[in-house]
């Protein structure tokens, strides 16, 4: 038994011994846990840069302060000689509206186009922001903006126009703090009543009456629509610019609204069925090129510190459109244009007021106005001028000279396709248009003449008084070419063109009236009469066939340049002088476009539509000065005082465009 007592002991100790003693677990570790913390200590280090970030664009938010007292700057509105609107510029702000007074559907036209959940977001569309975003994903670059109506308004109010995220947070917070401080009606009101909408017009009701001629309260349905659909991009859906796309954007906008259940179906199909009439005096695109000339003269006649102006112009907006009109129509047509992409027509009464102003096909797609600022040469239009110093020293319509080559010095220019018709009149060789025959009585006359005739009659652009002169080898404008064609048409007096005629202030305070015109006589009774008969023979039976108009009495001259660079029609019929160019921009040849042909037929078409003034059209000549007797030199005393360059001396001078001239063109094709 004790045997067994110590075996048992032994034992026990043995497994006491076995058993060592119980030390404290280890805390296992969860898995994962080590990046749970690294994110956590992520996104507690993002959170402070973010918001570190949005405290730094906080402190460069603008000021709010002037939000409600907001002041339009000052504009000008220009009216035509009739007092129709034309065009306002600066910013042109209508007074403020309130969403009480405004057509229910204007309002759901806006919110259809710009801000579907308007009432329901906070000022940001987390709906609105994903779509755009995926959109954006899916194109590869931005093709839809998330913006909110509230946030639009912060960034017309308070920011700049720049594409950055420092941008996009600004407006985002200015939005939560406009939905903060505003009603969802204020902010709506506050958002009508400062935004663009095209044609210097800031807000609804200056929209409604720049495009509309009336109040936005009295807005028909498809009007409202309109005004809804320019928000997108104003000066690309304007009814000014292109009325047939702002019509189309116009449906989209009732599309919308139909979607929305904003209208009915019957309600949409009856707006869509009513034309949409844009205010007459605001449907004319190509008077802007107009508006872009006198401008700046309007600070210059009047200074600054007047407010808001009213410009009355010389302008007639029928005559704008008929003159635009006749330029795109044969431009357009490929068969008529011979291959000239643009051109520019200048047409002037008679006391050198501007009636319409083209300065090219399209003022949208280019703002460069040709007829005031390109300079081309006049070619076979700058030989009224040749004549009329020659008839001043003597000469006559009668008188015969030898259409045959002739040379000067070491040059010899040509005839249109190298005719010569032999011993003619100069009323023949000018309306067939002989480069022979003009370059010999300029040499007759003499060149010195020729050039101080054209500066007293209006050109004012240098020319070269070599033996290119008389084919028009330099060059004008076409506003410079119309202005010193005037004392062709109205008696021989110069005319110097203005486009104003009085500036007056929104009280109607008279700041500036255009002074009478001097009524300078330049040309003598003889000249005159002898060159209306040459000028209208050039219509009658001569190169200028395509500008008769039935029932006026049209005159003009033809003109057409090296390689068919430039083509001229100058002229006048009725109570208006009309100068049109047609050509390229890069001074490409054209499709053998003559001044018979492209210039001529614009100058048809517009003057057949063009209204009248009233001016005689057929100046009183017992006003002017008796004629000299037929054999007297009326500028004898001057010819005299004024010797021209001896030929001999000239020959020995290198002609430095000899080359150039050799190959004009002679006559005009008929």
């Amino acid at each position: 038994m004790a045997r067994r007592s110590r075996t048992t002991t032994s034992a026990s100790r043995r497994r006491t011994r076995a058993v060592p003693a119980r030390r404290p677990a280890k805390r296992q570790s969860r898995p994962g846990f080590p990046w749970f913390r690294s994110f956590a200590v992520l996104a507690l280090i993002a959170c402070l840069g973010v918001g570190g970030y949005l405290v730094s664009v906080a402190r460069d938010l603008p000021d709010t302060s002037g939000l409600t007292a907001v002041e339009p700057a000052a504009s000008i509105t220009f009216l035509d000689h009739d007092g129709r609107l034309i065009a306002r510029r600066g910013s042109a702000q209508g007074h403020e509206v309130s969403i009480e007074d405004l057509p229910p559907y204007l309002v759901d036209a806006v919110l259809a186009v710009e801000d579907r959940r308007f009432y329901s977001h906070p000022g940001i569309d987390i709906i609105g922001l994903s779509r755009a975003m995926l959109a954006n994903l899916r194109a590869g670059h931005v093709v839809q903006g998330g913006s909110t109506l509230t946030q639009q308004l912060a960034k017309n109010l308070f920011l700049s126009p720049e594409r950055t995220l420092r941008r996009k947070v600004q407006e985002m917070m200015l939005a939560f703090w406009l939905e903060s401080r505003f009603s969802k009606d204020e902010i709506l009101e506050l958002y009508l009543n400062r935004v663009y909408f095209g044609g210097g017009a800031y807000g609804v009701e200056a929209a409604s009456l720049r495009y509309f001629g009336r109040p936005a309260s009295e807005v028909s349905l498809g009007e409202a629509a309109l005004l809804a659909g320019l928000l997108k991009a104003p000066s690309r859906y304007s009814p000014v610019n292109d009325s047939a796309r702002a019509a189309a954007r116009a449906t989209v906008v009732l599309d919308l609204m139909a979607q929305t259940g904003r209208i009915s179906e019957s309600e949409r199909i009856a707006a869509a069925e009513v034309p949409i009439r844009v205010s007459r005096g605001a449907s004319s695109p190509g008077a802007q090129y107009f508006i872009d000339w006198v401008s700046p003269r309007v600070r210059e006649l009047v200074g600054d510190g007047h407010g808001d102006l009213v410009v009355h112009t010389t302008l007639d907006v029928d005559a704008q459109r008929a003159a635009e009109a006749a330029l795109n129509a044969v431009l357009g047509d490929t068969d008529l244009a011979s291959g000239a992409g643009e051109g520019a027509i200048v047409s002037l009464a008679h006391d050198g007021s501007v009636r319409a102003m083209v300065g090219g096909r399209s003022y949208v797609q280019s703002q460069f106005n040709r007829a005031v600022l390109a300079q081309r040469q006049p070619g076979s239009a700058f030989k009224p001028f040749v004549y009329a110093s020659a008839f001043e020293a003597g000469l006559r319509p009668d008188d015969v000279r030898d259409d045959a080559p002739v040379r000067v010095g070491d040059w010899e220019p040509q005839n249109y396709n190298d005719t010569y018709r032999g011993e003619i009149t100069l009323r023949e060789a000018f309306y067939r248009s002989s480069n022979s025959v003009a370059v010999q009585i300029a040499e007759e006359t003499g060149r010195g003449h020729v050039a101080r005739l054209a500066r007293r009659l209006g050109v004012e652009s240098a020319m070269r008084v070599d033996r290119s002169l008389a084919l028009g080898a330099y060059e004008v404008t076409p506003l410079e070419l119309a202005t010193a064609y005037t004392p062709f048409a109205n008696g021989g007096v110069r005319a110097d063109t203005h486009g104003i005629a009085r500036i007056e202030t929104a009280d109607g305070e008279v700041l500036y009236v255009a002074p009478e015109a001097a009524g300078e006589l330049v040309l003598d009774a003889r000249t005159y009469a002898y060159m209306r008969d040459l000028m209208q023979a050039v219509v009658r039976e001569g190169t200028g066939r395509n500008a008769a108009v039935w029932g006026l009495e049209a005159a003009g001259k033809t003109g057409t340049t090296n390689e068919f660079r430039d083509a001229w029609f100058a002229g006048y019929a009725g109570d208006l002088v009309t100068v049109v160019w047609t050509g390229n921009d890069d001074n490409s040849p054209t499709d053998h476009a003559t001044g018979g042909g492209p210039p001529a037929r614009i100058f048809g078409a517009y003057m057949r539509e063009a209204p009248r003034d009233g001016v005689a059209s057929q100046p009183v000549l017992a006003a002017l000065p008796n004629p000299p007797a037929a054999a007297a030199d009326p500028l004898a005393d001057v010819l005299a005082s004024q010797p021209d360059p001896a030929p001999a001396e000239e020959a020995e001078t290198p002609d430095p465009i000899a080359a150039f001239l050799a190959s004009l063109g002679g006559p005009d094709s008929e």
